[in-house]
């Protein structure tokens, strides 16, 4: 039955929502449910990936709303009832003590943060800052980075993030330098990729800077970045890895990358309060980088003085541990295999349709949650926009239409791991009528 976009819209009001924000906060018997969810220990991940009465005991601390099947999680991963109350209390806190908080434990605080957030990412503090989110990370590392003469090339993909995209795009006046935008090639595979790489730092010699997404937020597409930054690193190319949407979707470190630089979202995938984020650079690359507005809060030598973002959300970065420990009790392997699970469920009811393109490979290794489709001659971006309108008005499924793709825009479905198995078979099933529907 088709739902008004208008009533489904104003159903989202507080007196509706609020049955399911109080679903993550109280277990049946009243008690307030605080504890982080432990993955189950003896048995295989494809086991624990399909175990619905499992990850249904993970959704019950998620506050999802009943009105809409959200699949349009990869915007950022909503607090889990644990992560939410450290944060209210944290803003309590806050509230109480004022400035005298800030100015007395509050710095000390968020340097023993900053080492546990460095040892679940696998370096060492003095690699790692805080920001508020993996945009200002990279953004950060773009403009700072001091090794660029003019005449020299940066390069970036067409599916690499739109805001760093436009801070490469800067460095054209400010640093007198030539932009290289290449095109990942579709259907893309782990070959076809390194290839596109291997073949354009080959023809742009003069290529010094490459922008490099881990996991991109257009199509999902997870590229092989250790074997991209090691053939950039034969030809004098620096890389500054996008990892905004890979940690915490997929299960790795940053010494698995080999990369000089990095920026990361910890208010998506790691489920922390909306904010946080954090930049990397390789302790013996920090002269690389300028520090942000000439700061001198830090010495030169100290990676905090590459971020100066003024006055943060202090209750958001206090909590961050809590968040660290709802992703460490679950844990990145069982994260993981959930969401390709996920992904594979409603991927595998659709292959077949003569009509929609599936915009990642079957390759496990080159995807995570998102994965995008477009339908055959429907590339615009009002044509996916309608497709994006027609689920959500006929069958309540969120998605989102995604451009900035060469081949054409397309729509982003992304579940999370609290998305129940048949939330993406409801979208298998929409997505039959809407090749129909939408065929040209």
């Amino acid at each position: 039955m088709s739902v008004s976009r208008r009533r489904l819209l104003a159903g989202l009001g507080a007196g509706a929502v609020a049955p399911g924000i109080l679903r993550g906060d109280h277990t049946q018997d009243g008690r307030s449910d605080i504890t982080p969810v432990v993955a189950p220990s003896g048995r295989g991940l494809d086991e624990v990936a399909r175990d619905e009465r499992f990850w249904t005991t993970v959704a019950n601390q998620y506050p999802v709303t009943p009105q809409v099947i959200n699949l349009e999680n990869g915007y950022y991963g909503i607090m889990s009832a644990p992560v939410r109350r450290e944060y209210l209390r944290n803003m309590d806190r806050l509230n109480q003590l004022n400035s005298y908080l800030l100015r007395t434990t509050y710095k000390a605080e968020l340097e023993h943060i900053r080492e546990r957030l460095a040892a679940a990412a696998g370096v060492s503090a003095e690699e790692v800052t805080l920001t508020r989110g993996g945009t200002e990370a990279l953004q950060n590392l773009i403009a700072g980075y001091n090794r660029l003469r003019p005449g020299d090339a940066v390069m970036y993909a067409d599916l690499d993030y739109h805001s760093c995209q436009y801070a490469v795009n800067a460095l054209r006046h400010r640093r007198g330098v030539e932009i290289v935008r290449i095109v990942i090639p579709e259907p893309p595979t782990r070959q076809a990729v390194l290839d596109t790489y291997s073949r354009a730092l080959r023809d742009h010699p003069g290529v010094r800077l490459l922008l490099l997404s881990h996991m991109n937020n257009r199509t999902g597409l997870v590229v092989p970045v250790r074997e991209i930054v090691a053939m950039a690193r034969e030809r004098d190319v620096d890389v500054i890895v996008d990892a905004a949407h890979s940690w915490g979707q997929l299960d790795f470190t940053i010494p698995d990358l080999d990369a000089e630089f990095a920026g990361f979202s910890l208010h998506k995938w790691i489920n922390a309060p909306l904010g946080v984020g954090f930049l990397y650079v390789r302790k013996n690359r920090l002269a690389d980088i300028d520090a942000a507005f000439a700061d001198e809060t830090y010495p030169a030598g100290d990676i905090r003085s590459r971020v100066h973002s003024g006055t943060l959300d202090v209750a958001a970065f206090l909590t961050l541990p809590t968040a660290l420990d709802c992703h460490e009790a679950l844990g990145a392997s069982v994260k993981e295999a959930r969401l390709r699970y996920l992904r594979n469920r409603w991927v595998d009811q659709v292959r077949q349709i003569d009509n929609l393109e599936i915009l990642t490979p079957d390759d496990s290794s080159m995807y995570g949650a998102i994965t995008s489709f477009r339908l055959s001659g429907r590339t615009s971006q009002a044509d996916n926009e309608a497709i994006a309108g027609y689920l959500l008005d006929t069958y309540r499924i969120f998605t989102v239409r995604r451009g900035g793709v060469t081949g054409g825009d397309c729509v982003r479905v992304t579940p999370a791991q609290f998305t129940p198995a048949g939330h993406v078979d409801q979208l298998a099933t929409a997505l039959h009528d809407v090749a129909r529907r939408f065929r040209v």
